[in-house]
């Protein structure tokens, strides 16, 4: 069937990664993990699947619908190509399951296998559930979109549109015209990677304690190199009632997920041990709009604060985060500076950049993604409003001794859609329990600090 398409006027678009992305790809790659998003609907009411069978054909032709072709070339730029037709098709599991297991569920789509190199680069499966509600899960591989970019590419797929990205199909090079390409490629990049390595001997002299560094984080579990099972909760807030308290508090949504934030970790024990401050990492996003067509198109923004009195008073916090904001968009990272080097570095030496660059070893910075108002369609999956929608960003494939080395994490991700304000939160702090339970009851207990009232899935 015909299906309308977003207006693109490229006829020839460039398809050669952004070093950010392939800086993703190789790092994960190097250390066989994978990093996906999930968007969870659940309606309490009849579903409408035949709707939900459409968003999953506009989608597999949408901006998402693509994945990541290597370099034949030791040190070339990998390229986007359009990868369809190989995820599965929508199905939805009739053997009920209890609405306490929704969240298992959840992971088990997470565990499944995706791979933005051959594909599936994403999933959409439903559940029946034993009260009469059905979930629906949508897991799509980081390499290939950003949270924004993946909100795009499904209001786009519920409205009934989609685009040409015109990428070439996997493999359409002969591996002789790919190396000439690619070549010539490098070519074009040589200037910029002559100026960048300048840069990398200033910033790597400067910053080679924290690279030879050995982090001391706490003891390490004995479980080791296995599998780790990172516990989450989903939180939904009245908006009124959550907005009502940011104004007393003498601050906004903003400030008071970054507050929410910085009152959890420091129950967690993640604060600075210099002087108790909670780092939080807020990405920015870079995109430019709908044509933008990057994976992910974000900055970094690191903001610390004290979090003793943050139930009281934001306006330290929101201070906080002015200042971040604009150091972030004034002061270049050297770290991203250094991107272009990428296709030059050891996969496995990549994973040390990260840990240095998100500063693992010594802020145990807190990762805090705040979408604000979300596009109300978004809540439509298949045309009518969810009950219930979360999401989140999961890293898969990690193991105990790595979370150990990194000190842990937590992340909690923010969005505003159909009168709610809704919160997922991942947590795994070395030493302790680390259960659904007992993170629900710290997030229950944050809730009760602040004076807020919510329903913790």
């Amino acid at each position: 069937m015909d299906l309308p398409v977003v207006d693109d006027p490229r006829s020839q678009p460039d398809n050669v990664l952004p070093y950010p992305d392939q800086a993703l790809f190789l790092a994960l790659r190097g250390a066989d993990q994978g990093a996906v998003m999930q968007a969870l609907w659940v309606y309490d009411h009849e579903i409408d699947l035949d709707r939900v069978k459409k968003f999953h054909e506009y989608f597999s032709r949408g901006l998402v619908a693509r994945g990541i072709e290597s370099s034949p070339l030791p040190f070339g730029r990998h390229r986007w190509v359009a990868l369809t037709g190989t995820q599965p098709e929508f199905d939805v599991a009739e053997n009920p399951r209890d609405r306490a297991e929704l969240y298992d569920w959840a992971d088990e789509q997470v565990a499944l296998p995706l791979d933005p190199e051959w594909g599936p680069g994403w999933r959409l499966a439903g559940q029946r559930l034993t009260d009469g509600a059905t979930a629906v899960s949508l897991v799509v591989s980081h390499c290939i979109a950003d949270g924004v970019a993946a909100f795009m590419a499904c209001v786009e797929a519920i409205n009934g549109t989609t685009r040409d990205t015109c990428y070439p199909p996997p493999r359409s090079r002969t591996r002789g015209r790919a190396v000439l390409a690619d070549l010539r490629q490098m070519a074009r990049d040589a200037p910029e990677i002559a100026r960048t390595l300048r840069k990398a001997i200033k910033t790597l002299f400067k910053r080679r304690t924290d690279l030879t560094r050995t982090s001391t984080p706490p003891m390490p579990s004995a479980a080791g190199d296995r599998i780790a099972l990172v516990p989450s909760a989903s939180i939904a807030i009245d908006i009124e009632s959550w907005d009502a308290l940011a104004e007393r508090l003498g601050g906004n949504s903003f400030s008071l997920v970054a507050g929410f934030a910085g009152n959890l970790a420091q129950r967690l024990n993640r604060t600075r041990e210099s002087d108790g401050a909670v780092t939080l990492m807020i990405p920015v996003s870079e995109r430019e709009g709908l044509e933008d067509t990057g994976g992910n198109m974000v900055s970094i923004a690191n903001v610390s604060f004290d979090p003793v009195g943050v139930t009281a008073d934001l306006t330290g916090v929101r201070t906080a985060i002015r200042n971040g904001l604009k150091t972030a968009r004034d002061v270049p990272d050297e770290m991203v500076e250094l991107l272009p080097l990428i296709p030059f570095l050891p996969k496995r030496a990549l994973a040390r950049i990260a840990d240095v660059a998100f500063g693992f070893s010594t802020d145990l910075p807190v990762s805090v993604s705040n979408f604000g108002d979300l596009p109300a369609d978004l809540g439509r999956l298949d045309g009518t409003d969810a009950e219930h929608f979360s999401f989140r960003g999961v890293d898969r494939n990690v193991t105990h001794e790595t979370l150990d080395r990194r000190g842990g994490i937590l992340t909690v991700t923010a969005g505003r859609i159909a009168g709610k304000i809704t919160m997922t939160v991942i947590s795994y702090q070395p030493g302790m329990q680390n259960s659904q339970s007992g993170l629900r009851q710290v997030i229950g207990e944050t809730l009760a600090e602040f004076g807020l009232t919510g329903e913790i899935a």
